[in-house]
């Protein structure tokens, strides 16, 4: 049952960058979904997988919906394991603001994991662009080969 105690807001900036308004460096895209590179990385290569249909997170998408994300997930951890030698691979998902959700619209972070080595923090400072379009080329990169 969708959660009916908040409205979807449509000026989030995943549909923004969905509607071509914003610019973002996007890896992977198919009907569903698109993955893009988060501007606030936690880790090089951390990455998200965002559903073109509206959701707040995943308590009010359609099961249809997550059933493609996780599929896209798993491509993508993947690909992020290969394309940055991580030794792992977190995959996390927030639902609303006492979870730590700051943009709502559904969305699942893939972040490359290396033993030894702590996550930078999320919300700190925006990456350089241009780092951010290698980091999406090394990613697709890999898609092809995976």
């Amino acid at each position: 049952m969708p959660d009916t105690t908040h409205a979807y807001d449509d000026s989030n900036i995943f549909a923004r960058i969905l509607r071509g308004e914003l610019p973002a460096h996007r890896v992977y895209e198919d009907e569903r979904c698109i993955v893009i590179m988060d501007v606030m990385p936690s880790a090089d290569g951390h990455c998200l997988v965002v559903p073109k249909e509206p959701a707040r997170n995943l308590l009010d998408a359609d099961p249809s919906v997550l059933a493609h994300l996780i599929g896209v997930v798993q491509k993508m951890a993947r690909a992020v394991k290969t394309a940055f030698d991580a030794d792992g691979v977190r995959i996390s998902q927030f639902n609303e603001e006492a979870a730590g959700q700051t943009v709502m619209h559904l969305h699942i972070h893939v972040i490359p994991m290396k033993e030894g080595e702590s996550l930078r923090r999320h919300a700190g400072e925006m990456a350089d662009d241009e780092l951010l379009g290698s980091h999406a080329e090394r990613l697709r990169s890999a898609l092809d080969h995976n």
